[in-house]
């Protein structure tokens, strides 16, 4: 499988860590987050990465070469200006669309660089080819300040922001659940993706959703998960890893 791992962000809120390098270098029980999400996704049959650049981005390019690309093919996106989850994914396109028709054709992961979790990435990806969706989304029951809202069927339906509710889907009684950073996603959204310049990627599912795309949830409730976007979280992180309730 080939992957995508978003680590294009400023990462204002590591400061002052982020202050002499890019977000997906900073470190957590001695190892990098791009290193972790890579080998991690090595581990679940990844090959083939792309990884988006912007703070520091001749510092991430310099890293994987000094590692020989953690014994991938790994290719980075540079963007002049940050263009957000979805702008950067639509700039690596090709990445993705290169090769024979069934490359073209085969899911692939998107990570955040800064999450680090116990999810089953192998179960995730065949539930998204079993039920034919266009992109499946790792979510847990948890507050969040920005939740997605789902059918019974799991189908994204609308979002919640600091209770603002935005619904694509006629739908009573929605599931609110929270997203991990973690995706799987078919080519063909390529196609699809009508944004321009920097947008979330989010909004482009939720378009989708409301024109009856399979935009749909994988239940990861059980999985350790954190998001490492402040120190704080980096320190409670490091004493998960010392406790043996994650191991990375």
């Amino acid at each position: 499988m080939r992957a995508m791992v978003l680590a294009a962000g400023l990462g204002t809120r590591l400061r002052p860590l982020t202050d002499d390098r890019p977000k997906a270098l900073v470190t957590v029980a001695g190892r990098t987050l791009l290193e972790i999400v890579l080998e991690r996704l090595h581990g679940f049959g990844v090959r083939e990465v792309v990884v988006n650049a912007h703070h520091f981005a001749e510092k991430i390019v310099a890293y994987l070469a000094a590692h020989g690309n953690f014994g991938m093919r790994i290719e980075v996106s540079r963007e002049e200006t940050l263009l957000d989850t979805g702008g950067g994914l639509k700039k690596a396109a090709a990445f993705f669309l290169a090769g024979d028709g069934a490359g073209r054709d085969e899911p692939f992961f998107l990570h955040n660089v800064d999450v680090i979790s116990s999810i089953d990435l192998g179960a995730m990806a065949e539930a998204h080819r079993e039920r034919g969706a266009l992109a499946t989304l790792a979510v847990a029951s948890r507050e969040a300040s920005r939740m997605l809202l789902f059918d019974e069927d799991l189908m994204l339906c609308g979002r919640r922001m600091k209770g603002d509710v935005e619904m694509v889907r006629d739908l009573t009684g929605p599931q609110a659940l929270a997203f991990a950073g973690v995706h799987v996603v078919s080519p063909r959204i390529f196609g699809q993706m009508r944004e321009a310049g920097a947008f979330s990627i989010i909004d482009a599912y939720l378009r989708l959703a409301g024109e009856g795309e399979r935009v749909m949830a994988f239940r990861a409730d059980g999985a350790y998960w954190r998001d490492l976007g402040r120190p704080e979280r980096l320190a409670a992180a490091e004493r998960d890893v010392e406790s043996g309730l994650i191991e990375l």
